[in-house]
């Protein structure tokens, strides 16, 4: 608590929101690994990306959720374009392409949390 304008205020503690921000980040690389299987948790990690996005604004959490983000959309890209060309067997190889291109990204999204690291752009 702190004084403040003639009244005591609570001061948020943002050590706890940022742990709370950790592991709903944690949660949202673990849904998205899970939707090269079960396809509706990355609709469900996209959600979660995009409500609790002021929440981790200004922190090293932000790169991760862009991180999370642009995997999603860029995934679905993807995913679509090798579903749609899959009729003419070039969509095979682009589909293989693009579950290993989402595998890496969560893989080194998941590093870089562990470790507490600011990821890079793209």
């Amino acid at each position: 608590m702190a004084f403040s304008g003639g009244r005591w205020e609570t001061i948020p503690d943002r050590g706890a929101a940022l742990q709370t921000s950790r592991k709903l980040t944690w949660l949202t690389y673990i849904l998205y690994a899970a939707s090269p299987v079960f396809g509706i948790t990355a609709i469900v990690a996209i959600v979660l990306n995009y409500i609790k996005k002021d929440d981790v604004k200004g922190t090293w959490l932000e790169s991760h959720f862009r991180w999370q983000i642009r995997t999603f959309w860029w995934g679905l890209l993807w995913i679509s374009l090798g579903s749609i060309t899959a009729v003419v067997f070039i969509g095979i190889p682009i589909l293989f392409a693009a579950t290993v291109w989402l595998i890496y990204r969560v893989v080194k999204g998941m590093v870089y949390l562990y470790d507490e690291r600011v990821l890079p752009l793209p």
